[in-house]
């Protein structure tokens, strides 16, 4: 399983802020309120299935697809 980025609440916070996303945008994206990313963003525990969407969402294209294809199953040579 390839290294997941923004692994804590600091990280998620400080990407949102540099897309220039408002947390209802952000989190809306992944298919949590923006109640609920805040409290993530807040330091509660983001569950494993959440870190995984986000990182899909966010994470630089070849990132994404690497996580991708590992879910998936597909090896790449």
């Amino acid at each position: 399983m390839p290294k997941l980025i923004f692994s804590d609440a600091a990280e998620l916070k400080a990407m949102r802020k540099k897309l220039g996303m408002n947390q209802k945008d952000f989190w809306e994206r992944v298919g949590i309120t923006q109640s609920g990313g805040s409290r993530y963003e807040s330091g509660r525990g983001i569950p494993e299935s959440v870190r995984l969407l986000v990182h899909l969402t966010y994470a630089p294209p070849a990132r994404s697809q690497r996580l991708f294809d590992v879910l998936r199953g597909w090896k790449q040579s």
